[in-house]
């Protein structure tokens, strides 16, 4: 599996994803943390919720760092951002230029 495949794979859940959304918004987050968080949206274990790690670290999406005893949990948007430049900024520039043209077009005729 290349390592953009399992940028999909991670991806392609609703429980990863709302974990990804809470590293977004704090990261450096503890399992137990996360837990709390997928728990006010459905009914996981804890070994559900480290199970999901597993396949988001896989995926490179989450660094874990070592604190003492406690491993907490780092979003890393580079995958995310090598998904977009490869599959979404690609197919968007002509529609983009497009639009940008018209809008130009647009302007020069009303001046």
């Amino acid at each position: 599996m290349t390592d953009q495949d399992l940028v999909f794979k991670a991806l392609a859940d609703s429980t990863r994803r709302l974990m990804l959304d809470a590293l977004h918004e704090q990261s450096g987050q503890s399992l137990g943390a996360l837990e709390e968080i997928v728990a006010g949206h459905t009914d996981m274990s804890r070994f559900g919720v480290s199970k999901h790690l597993k396949v988001l670290e896989a995926a490179d999406l989450v660094i874990v760092r070592k604190q003492g005893r406690q491993k907490l949990h780092y979003l890393n948007p580079v995958p995310i951002r090598v998904i977009y430049d490869r599959w979404i900024d690609k197919y968007t520039e002509s529609q983009v230029r497009a639009l940008t043209n018209l809008k130009q077009r647009a302007e020069n005729h009303h001046e």
